[in-house]
């Protein structure tokens, strides 16, 4: 990976990075490249480890809707790698090109279970407008079983696209 930081690569990774460099290679896919540009700082690769495995088993934010979410606000940021990322996350589950088409720039018609097509929703409006966010928005998550917890930690997952997204502008990292 080219940047204006020195990242690790696979032979010089220690700690944490040189554990997630494994993981990657045994599941025979390379490291994302926003992974590779932050392990130039060990310390904030382990946060950002300890939040990925924090999301992987979250017990109410399901893998679909996670990549979901990155996916709208990746598009929305116009933070290509991602988009791509999760594009090919979400056709690995099933999704097919012409689901993809169907659902276009709209959550309202993603393929998602009706309670995750209104946090999906939620996360990307907050985002858009987070004065906008209401008391009522809140109460409606709440009646579909989401808990106060399950808000923050989904929208904490669409605003974390943005770090990412500025880290690999700013650093040019392809």
């Amino acid at each position: 990976m080219n940047a204006l930081i020195r990242t690790q690569n696979k032979e010089t990774a220690r700690g944490d990075v040189q554990k997630a460099y494994q993981i990657f290679e045994d599941r025979g896919v390379d490291m994302p490249d926003p992974l590779k540009l932050i392990s130039a700082s060990p310390g904030y690769f382990s946060i950002m480890l300890s939040r990925n495995n924090y999301y992987s088993s979250h017990p109410n934010l399901g893998m679909s809707l996670l990549a979901h979410i990155r996916y709208f606000v990746s598009s929305r940021l116009e933070y290509g790698f991602c988009k791509r990322f999760n594009r090919e996350m979400l056709a690995r589950m099933g999704m097919t090109e012409d689901d993809f088409a169907a659902m276009g720039d709209d959550p309202g018609k993603s393929l998602l279970e009706d309670h995750d097509r209104l946090m999906l929703t939620f996360v990307l409006d907050a985002m858009d407008d987070p004065e906008a966010v209401s008391a009522e928005d809140i109460d409606r998550l709440r009646q579909a079983g989401w808990t106060d917890g399950d808000m923050l930690d989904a929208l904490a997952q669409g605003v974390g696209m943005i770090d990412h997204n500025i880290f690999m502008r700013v650093f040019k990292a392809a």
